[in-house]
């Protein structure tokens, strides 16, 4: 296992981590669990690219643990009253077509990759949740991370339809 697969690992491990320390209540540590699996996703990336070790697992494992994360911390702070239920229920099913087309697509020997505008959607989900996150007692961060968990829910539904679209158009190289 290359490094870069083993920093999707640790982040996939993040994740039941990240989820006791929020539920017991022990936010700075979660929120700190929660950046150092950010930080992983974009360590992997850049150092799979830099050192050309990317691999199938990779390409696969990498998005899962991007959006199980992400799902996850959404689901948090939705059963915390504190972003509105409707973003992380929009998100998991995106999610969910996602999977399915990236299934369809690897049936017919087709590995999907991120776009510009799913990455955006990561960057603005990780600002979002942090400013949602209970670790500041700001109100104003708070309102400010609400909105913007509606510009991240917009962003990666677009990224979706570019995918899609991508996929449409180019259906007969495929």
């Amino acid at each position: 296992m290359n490094l870069p697969n083993a920093l999707t690992v640790l982040r996939l491990i993040l994740v039941p981590v990240f989820y006791m320390l929020y539920q017991r209540g022990l936010f700075v540590w979660a929120l700190l669990a929660f950046l150092t699996a950010s930080f992983t996703d974009f360590l992997d990336g850049y150092l799979a690219r830099k050192w050309n070790q990317i691999t199938s697992f990779g390409k696969l494992a990498d998005p899962f643990a991007d959006k199980v994360m992400v799902l996850t911390a959404l689901y948090c702070l939705a059963a915390d009253g504190r972003i509105p239920w409707a973003a992380p229920i929009v998100i998991l099913v995106k999610e969910a077509l996602m999977v399915l087309g990236g299934l369809f697509m690897l049936k017919r020997k087709v590995v999907v990759q991120a776009n510009i505008w799913g990455k955006a959607a990561t960057v603005s989900f990780i600002a979002s949740l942090v400013l949602c996150f209970p670790w500041h007692g700001v109100q104003f961060l708070y309102d400010a991370g609400r909105v913007l968990i509606w510009l991240s829910v917009g962003l990666s539904v677009f990224a979706m339809i570019q995918y899609a679209w991508g996929i449409v158009k180019n259906w007969d190289a495929h």
